[in-house]
């Protein structure tokens, strides 16, 4: 068989026994393989005129039935069943068609790139690559049995030439010993570039659905985009048509008088003329019957159904039917007070606004000159399997989270940050209206979740006893002092001084995975005490929701209510943060609110967005509505907060603010225990982010041995019978707040003189 049979570059020809029908039987064919293509004839004379059958291996299949026996098929409508002579011959047939099979798939992939790069495969295309997938297994398993097999054989044929004491039997058995070990070889090969191909059709199809799941997914992106614009197209749309309406009626009902000679001047009047009809708003009122303190409101649709579907002429179907459900929402509704001001009236009134209310304080003295960037973040790919595999077999509570997904700054450092818009709570300071003074504290809790548009990486989670100090004083007024001061639950405490103001809180929180989003709800009260009034406010964070977890682009939607109390006379802020949808006809991430007295009356109405500006206005005169709700009219509003803009280049500063920016900054003779020198986010910053994972998980495994020595010690001292306290704060301590009742951790005075005096023997090793 060895002289009818050639081997030529890429061809491979030889005779095989084909099956022809149940007569006949097996029948000598010449067959030719060439260009992924089988062909065969009844002999070599043949191969210049006619050719008996063809089958294209790009699509078949092949399978060994026995020793020397093999089936080529096509998935039905076409099949060689083959013999060769010998099982060694076999191999050698399977081989090279298994070769020329990889070669022609590859082949009809390329071409099939190069010509409709962005086709989309239908269902018929994926089930023929796992069937293809499958066969490639099917063969592996084969050569695995025959590897075994002659395997077997040749160790079985090594022994028995061991046992023989006849020289003259050696001969033949080393005979067999040689066929034993060609056989073996060849399968060998077989199974090598049986794994080869199959390990090159995997990685051609992985890349190849790689490249269109990223298709889909850029598509669905751009989707989204569309989808966003359209809607806040729609409610433009919409907002210019209701106001072109009012306009038209006004004028309809008040039409000006004609006066012959007198045209122009009636069009220059018109003309200079703006805000000619009233601009109306609905708000949300304090809730009439709630429990003693704070009132936590869930992202329930029924809370902002009204919001979110609600258009001004549907309103009152919305109306009456929450009405008979039991849901309706307390709202009133707002009508700023008509006027006819002049255009240059309102350029004054703009200019005044601009350079008195929207110019954020940045006139204080700098003392330092601090850094205005940080290094660029690194394009580092996110390999979700690299991720994964490091956490097989391993506890979920030791799973440590890579940097990859964060931002270079603990959570203390990202809860300082809040006080970006420190200004707001100067002003309060020095507002001598109680009622005015909760209007700046409103637009400073609602500064506080501007950044959350564009900031949605995850802070480093701090160590027990971990500190973060920012002093700035000498150019902002404020400084402040936050701890870790407990890790399960963890809860940070944080305390700040201003020029006439303290503010003080406790933060914890809990989340709920949802499977498309993940929603976190905070925990803990924020105070805030003014020095010349007097007046003790508190109030609760609002829920935080990260959307498209699992495919999508990722974006922070802040919903709920919120309550601002002044504890001294009873005054207070309700806040209603509506929840963000595409197809809401009010303005996305709207915020609105007023602000009441003691004994319900309004003072001051709000209204918004939490990411761009608040503007509040003085309540004039309330009525009440057929349907017996109150109705405000309000004075000309004025801007209370307006986001400033952030530098350019913020997107590859992981979206840092300036103050952000300087949070991180070295600084000299803080606590050992502060954030600015953790080892893991120094390297992170700095775009050493492998060396900063390794980091991590040496700081959470010290910070595990800690808390297992810590545990054996109150297990000794309880078998001693003796009282044991726990771990204790070094900068808080947890006593019950007078105003409210509540045991809170509240700062203890002893950390500004210990670093004057710098004496940080207290401070235990962290890092």
């Amino acid at each position: 068989m060895a002289d009818s049979k050639s081997i030529q570059g890429d061809s491979y020809k030889g005779w095989l026994y084909k099956w022809t029908n149940y007569i006949k039987g097996y029948q000598k064919r010449w067959f030719v393989l060439q260009n992924g293509l089988l062909s065969y004839y009844r002999n070599q004379a043949e191969m210049a005129h006619t050719c008996r059958g063809t089958i294209n291996l790009a699509n078949a299949f092949i399978h060994t039935e026995d020793s020397c026996s093999f089936v080529i098929s096509n998935g039905g409508t076409q099949s060689f069943h083959l013999k060769a002579s010998s099982e060694v011959e076999r191999q050698r047939w399977v081989t090279a068609l298994e070769l020329a099979k990889a070669r022609a798939i590859s082949m009809m992939e390329s071409d099939s790139e190069d010509d409709e790069p962005h086709t989309q495969p239908d269902k018929n295309e994926f089930q023929n690559t796992l069937r293809t997938l499958g066969s490639k297994l099917e063969d592996l398993n084969t050569c695995n049995d025959l590897i075994v097999k002659h395997g077997a054989a040749l160790q079985k044929s090594l022994s028995e030439l061991e046992l023989l004491d006849n020289p003259g039997e050696t001969a033949p058995r080393i005979k067999c010993v040689n066929e034993r070990a060609t056989l073996f070889r060849i399968t060998s090969n077989a199974m090598i570039n049986a794994c080869a191909d199959y390990l090159d059709l995997a990685q051609s199809q992985g890349r190849r659905w790689q490249r269109m799941l990223q298709h889909e997914h850029d598509q669905r992106l751009r989707l989204e985009e569309m989808v966003e614009q359209i809607a806040k197209q729609h409610s433009s749309l919409e907002k210019l048509a209701r106001k072109s309406l009012a306009a038209n009626v006004k004028l309809d009902i008040n039409p000006k008088p004609g006066v012959p000679g007198s045209d122009s001047d009636d069009d220059d009047d018109f003309y200079d003329a703006v805000d000619e009809h009233a601009e109306e708003f609905q708000v949300a009122l304090p809730h009439k019957k709630k429990p003693p303190g704070h009132r936590r409101v869930g992202s329930d649709i029924s809370q902002v159904s009204i919001e979110s579907l609600g258009a001004t002429l549907g309103r009152q179907e919305a109306e009456s039917s929450e009405s008979e459900s039991g849901k309706e929402e307390d709202e009133a509704k707002v009508i700023s007070a008509a006027r006819k001001t002049s255009a240059n009236s309102v350029k004054n009134m703009r200019n005044n606004l601009s350079s008195q209310q929207l110019t954020p304080t940045l006139d204080r003295k700098m003392t330092r000159k601090r850094r205005k960037t940080i290094p660029e973040r690194p394009n580092y790919s996110i390999n979700l399997w690299s991720i994964m595999k490091n956490c097989i077999g391993k506890d979920l509570s030791k799973i440590p989270m890579p940097v990859n997904f964060g931002e270079p700054l603990s959570m203390l450092q990202r809860l300082i940050e809040e006080m970006e818009y420190s200004e707001c709570l100067d002003k309060a300071a020095q507002c001598d209206d109680p009622t005015e003074q909760l209007t700046h504290i409103a637009a400073f809790t609602v500064s506080a979740y501007a950044i959350t548009t564009i900031r949605t990486g995850k802070p480093f989670n701090p160590l027990l006893g971990e500190t973060y100090e920012c002093d700035r004083m000498d150019d902002l007024g404020w400084r402040s002092l936050a701890e870790q001061v407990s890790h399960h639950p963890p809860i940070a405490a944080i305390h700040t001084e201003g020029k006439g103001w303290t503010m003080w809180q406790e933060f914890s929180m809990s989340s709920k995975f949802r499977g498309k989003y993940l929603q976190i709800i905070p925990l803990g009260t924020s105070h805030l005490a003014f020095t010349k009034s007097g007046n003790h406010y508190t109030w609760r964070k609002v829920t935080l929701t990260v959307h498209n977890i699992i495919v999508g682009r990722l974006w922070v939607d802040n919903h709920g209510e919120m309550d601002i109390v002044n504890h001294t006379n009873g005054d207070q802020c309700h806040l209603k943060y509506s929840q963000y949808s595409y197809f809401s006809r009010e303005t996305p991430r709207k915020v609105t609110g007023v602000v009441t007295d003691k004994g319900g009356n309004a003072h001051w109405v709000l209204t918004g967005t939490w990411d761009e500006k608040i503007e509040g206005a003085k309540v004039l005169s309330t009525t009440t509505s057929s349907k017996g709700k109150p109705v405000f009219e309000s004075g000309p509003a004025k801007t209370l907060w307006r986001r400033r803009k952030i530098p350019a280049g913020h997107e590859r500063m992981y979206n840092f603010t300036p103050l952000a920016i300087e949070l991180n900054e070295p600084e000299e003779n803080v606590a050992p225990t502060d954030s600015r020198l953790r080892p893991d986010q120094r390297l992170m910053e700095l775009g050493e982010w492998d060396e900063a994972n390794k980091e991590k998980v040496r700081l959470e495994e010290k910070q595990r041995a800690a808390r297992r020595r810590r545990e054996s010690q109150v297990e000794r001292s309880l078998a001693e019978g003796n009282a044991f306290v726990g771990y204790q704060p070094l900068w808080f301590q947890k006593i019950k707040e007078p105003t409210t009742g509540n045991l809170t951790h509240t700062y203890n005075g002893e950390y500004w003189p210990v670093k004057e005096r710098q004496d940080w023997s207290r401070c235990p090793d962290l890092f």
